[in-house]
């Protein structure tokens, strides 16, 4: 971890690790014959499956600490329609592109359970690096709520700890 002096405090803190999934979800569940037909980077992942093909890229998904100066990142992928996904990939290398679009959070976050995705909408700014999400605040689900009302740096702290000790 890299320490430095809070420019909010001006106490010394070491930066939190972000929460961070090499691949969407559902990759991690494909055979060896899905995976050899389907494409994986590190922004981007295309499944084809045999009556559907999926389209994800990864998004970062930032989550307010309570009475701390630091917030809780997450690197996450969204799954994104074709329409949408095309957009973003030919317009990846252009450094002034900004766009939005609808998108399903897909990945299972720590402490969660979850019996369906997340709606999310994607804010595309290529100036500043990859996409952020935002949960729909009307979704009924603890991750929205805790979301947007924010966490305890103890919550925090635990889920990087689970997620490093995993």
């Amino acid at each position: 971890m890299i320490k430095y002096i809070c420019p909010c405090c001006g106490e010394e803190k070491e930066d939190w690790p972000a929460i961070a999934y090499s691949a969407p979800y559902p990759y991690l569940g494909l055979s060896e014959e899905e995976i050899k037909n389907s494409e994986l980077t590190s922004d981007l992942c295309i499944i084809r499956y045999s009556d559907e093909t999926c389209y994800f890229i990864r998004a970062v998904l930032v989550q307010e600490v309570h009475n701390d100066c630091q917030n809780l990142e997450y690197g996450v992928w969204v799954s994104l329609s074709e329409k949408s996904f095309e957009n973003y990939v030919e317009n990846y290398e252009d450094k002034e592109f900004e766009g939005g679009c609808f998108g399903w959070l897909a990945n299972y976050l720590p402490d969660y359970e979850f019996s369906n995705t997340i709606p999310t909408d994607v804010f595309i700014d290529n100036r500043i690096g990859r996409p952020f999400i935002y949960p729909h605040e009307s979704h009924e689900h603890p991750f929205v709520k805790d979301f947007y009302e924010g966490i305890s740096k103890e919550e925090a702290e635990r889920r990087i700890n689970f997620v490093l000790n995993k």
